[in-house]
């Protein structure tokens, strides 16, 4: 039987790694970072304060599609903003039944704050604004506040997923 491939997602700042990370151990499966997979331009773009479009962004989640597919069998966890529906769609193509969506969710001033203590990434703050614009919350996911703990965090999720 195949594994979860569970995305974890959000906007920049709500702690999609630390999250993905931890939950990898939990359920003893690799660990992706979707950020990995964004082509060089796209890294360059947003680098310079500049918003991805959906042009940009589709075949960075083809490719995680791709990855997710690859792992049906063992099982992921793929960080990855996921903001619209539509990307959700794509990330989910040919493998609906074992992907479940984790939506980190945060306000505009707790991921800013966040943002504003992050060095060394290529999402800045100035980006965020147009990050939420773009988001689609989903209704299909579990939701989980980035106000706890990443341990508390994760062990909500876990929580969660035992009642699906």
């Amino acid at each position: 039987m195949n594994k979860p491939i569970f995305i974890v997602m959000g906007v920049s700042g709500t702690g999609k790694t630390t999250i993905g990370q931890l939950l990898s151990k939990s359920y003893d499966v690799p660990f992706f970072d979707g950020d990995d997979y964004h082509p060089k331009e796209n890294i360059v773009k947003m680098s310079s304060g500049e918003a991805l479009d959906d042009n940009d962004r589709q075949g960075w989640l083809e490719s995680l599609n791709k990855l997710a597919i690859e792992q049906a069998k063992s099982g992921a966890i793929i960080a990855c903003s996921a903001l619209k529906e539509k990307y959700r769609l794509i990330l989910q193509n040919n493998i609906e039944k074992q992907m479940v969506f984790v939506y980190l969710k945060g306000t505009f001033e707790q991921v800013k704050r966040r943002l504003e203590q992050r060095k060394g990434h290529f999402m800045s703050s100035v980006l965020l604004k147009s990050q939420f614009d773009t988001l689609e919350e989903p209704i299909d996911a579990i939701v989980v506040s980035i106000q706890a703990t990443p341990q508390d965090i994760v062990a909500k999720i876990k929580d969660q997923y035992k009642l699906n």
